[in-house]
């Protein structure tokens, strides 16, 4: 029996600091974790580097947003989640309905 999904669209702040990833390979490394969780990526923005209206860390002032739209089962966002906080490229996700 064939799990329904539901439309998603999830907002991410990448951190690259002093990595020797770039951008669109930690976006290849989002779109692993999505699929990992038996999620299909509809569509990517990626909206560039923009600085933080309040900064937490004063070494990390501006992060690289980037929203992806992505089809996955209900049960998916948790497990997504819990993957996405041990990956440290990805400094903040939200994720909600779309």
């Amino acid at each position: 029996m064939t799990q329904t999904k539901r439309n998603y669209r999830a907002a991410f702040i990448l951190d690259n600091r002093g990595k020797e990833d770039s951008v669109d390979q930690i976006i290849e490394g989002v779109k692993k974790e999505i699929a990992a969780v038996q999620g299909d990526v509809t569509a990517i923005e990626n909206i560039g580097r923009r600085d933080f209206a309040r900064k937490t860390d004063a070494k990390f002032p501006s992060g690289v947003y980037v929203n992806i739209s992505f089809a996955a089962p209900a049960g998916a966002v948790a497990q997504l989640h819990e993957r996405l906080r041990l990956n440290d490229s990805v400094y903040r996700a939200l994720v909600e309905n779309a």
